[in-house]
């Protein structure tokens, strides 16, 4: 039986505008506008899949006055891309129209608080596959193959790179066009809900990367009334990726700011419908408006409820502004403590000062551990093991001063994140083109070694929640033999020192006084147990090491 289904479109200071569709043989069925800015029409349709589009008059600069285009609808759910046409698809089912008929299954289960997350950044295309793999895979349904594994790791949380439709079968994302529509190269709807679902059910929260500065150069909204909703032309052009959303533009008339209402709608319905757990602020420098983050943060947050969201801001170089007291954001990329902890663990630089900031974020201004996220390399950066490698540092040495990164990594005040294959040595180059995970890299000692520590270490964090707190003491420091010695602690008894060589020279017999209290010590990385007196503990400290001690 056939149902009325509306179709709208808002589009205010445009002429006019039509709906075609595969119900109408693609023949133009008339929109009416209404004083709220909507173009309207009711179509009766049956249950079922169809595909559509918005015929529009245009107001956008670069089209002739009042030309008519078609233009896929800004929030069609799901795109149909074949022969380049981008259609919108809308199904109806029971007289409704609906994303899908997904029926969540864990939603009850209890998800890591955001202080407690131990982050995996990962793309769909490439986690999965590299295997000498006869099938293609890069779906969501291949990572929820690898989810177990991420389990044994000890991961909590993963961040996707951006889902939002974007043109053609491979990208990283960063280029979106159809703000309310998951990749289709990735999987149906349904199966990012599997993959989410599935998540939930390991005590996985899942942060997707949100691109809210721009949008991908033929996005509808630009077909439509571009400077309505983006600058006019780009305000810096050397860091420019598609027309800009412009977060001032106030219309009087209908007492909206077009790009907010717009994004925000995207925010609410990402929530709403795939159940996320946290966004990344793509380049929030360039969003450039706190305002506007605010809201977007409090609109989040109310959508999501009373489950725990986490709002993290990429914006390089950080700034503690966007996530203190009056900040909007929860946290921020620390990409300060990527360039430091880099050249430190290379030997390209020694500077016990830097080296303490970035530890210990607080010295730089921020106030607490989920203010910033620490990470050794992202998918903007080369692989740890690509920059070892051009500096001649292999094999085993290599896979040490890794393990250093590891330590310090999971033991700085702050939440860790680790790109994918970073914890068992990938050494592919940063590239746009596709790069799949090696996975059989795992079969090699080296490699399988380095993921052990990560998942050891990743454990003492959830163990000892020393490493949760903000609490951290500088209680060695020696320039000339390249040592540095912290506390972290909290009030119920927790207690981690972290003694790192960043020397090439063997440190025998080491003496590191001031060790927080007398008693026995447990040495985490060699397993075995440790006194300390009044004056401190003797160690021995290999050349790019990190001893972790624990209390016991």
């Amino acid at each position: 039986m056939a149902e009325p289904i509306e179709f709208n479109l808002f589009a205010p200071y445009n002429k006019g505008a039509a709906l075609i569709a595969s119900f109408s043989e693609w023949e133009e069925i008339p929109m009416k506008k209404g004083e709220d800015g909507y173009f309207r029409t009711t179509v009766e349709l049956e249950d079922g899949t169809y595909k559509y589009k918005f015929r529009v008059q245009s107001n956008s600069w670069f089209f002739e006055p009042e030309q008519w285009v078609d233009v896929t609808d800004p929030y069609a759910t799901d795109i149909d891309e074949i022969g380049g046409k981008d259609n919108g698809v809308v199904r109806v089912k029971d007289g409704e129209r609906i994303v899908d008929t997904y029926v969540w299954k864990h939603d009850d289960k209890p998800l890591p608080a955001d202080h407690e997350l131990v982050i995996y950044e990962l793309h769909v295309g490439d986690f999965s596959g590299g295997e000498d793999d006869p099938y293609a895979r890069g779906k969501y349904k291949h990572v929820i193959e690898k989810l177990d594994y991420l389990c044994e790791l000890g991961i909590n949380a993963i961040e996707l790179m951006p889902l939002k439709e974007y043109p053609g079968d491979y990208s990283w994302g960063y280029n979106p066009r159809h703000f309310f529509a998951s990749e289709s190269s990735y999987g149906s709807t349904e199966g990012l809900k599997n993959l989410i679902d599935e998540c939930h059910n390991r005590g996985i929260r899942v942060i997707i990367d949100g691109i809210y500065n721009h949008s991908e150069a033929s996005a509808p909204l630009t077909q439509i009334d571009h400077d309505y909703w983006y600058h006019h032309s780009p305000r810096d052009p050397d860091n420019n990726w598609g027309p800009e959303f412009n977060y001032e533009h106030y219309d009087e008339k209908l007492e909206t700011y077009p790009a907010r209402k717009f994004i925000g709608e995207t925010i609410r319905f990402w929530i709403e419908e795939y159940h996320i757990d946290g966004i990344r602020f793509d380049a929030a420098r360039q969003i450039a408006n706190y305002d506007f983050m605010h809201w977007i943060v409090q609109e989040a947050k109310k959508a999501a409820g009373t489950k725990p969201f986490y709002s993290v801001a990429e914006h390089i170089p950080e700034t503690t502004s966007i996530t203190n007291v009056d900040g909007p954001m929860d946290g921020c990329w620390h990409d300060s403590f990527y360039h430091c902890i880099l050249e430190h663990i290379c030997g390209d630089t020694f500077d016990l000062e830097r080296l303490k900031d970035v530890i210990d974020c607080k010295r730089q201004g921020f106030l607490g551990t989920t203010n910033v996220v620490n990470y050794l390399t992202n998918h903007d950066h080369n692989h740890l093991m690509v920059e070892l490698g051009d500096r001649e540092i292999f094999d085993e040495e290599a896979f040490k001063r890794a393990r250093l990164g590891a330590a310090i990594l999971m033991t700085a005040v702050g939440v860790p994140l680790i790109w994918m294959g970073e914890e068992f040595g990938e050494y592919k180059p940063k590239q746009q083109e596709s790069a799949k995970i090696d996975w059989t890299l795992l079969g090699h000692d080296l490699n399988r070694g380095l993921s052990e520590y990560y998942s050891g270490l990743i454990n003492l964090r959830k163990n000892n929640h020393a490493l949760y707190t903000e609490k951290i003491d500088f209680i060695h420091e020696n320039p000339e033999a390249k040592v540095l010695a912290y506390s972290r602690w909290n009030d119920e008894g927790s207690r981690v020192v972290v003694v790192a060589n960043f020397s090439e020279n063997f440190l025998a017999g080491y003496h590191v006084p001031n060790f927080p209290s007398s008693g026995t010590w447990h040495e985490w990385t060699g397993d075995y147990d440790v006194e300390s007196g009044d004056d401190g503990i003797i160690t021995d400290i290999g050349s790019y090491e990190a001893k972790v001690f624990v209390w016991q």
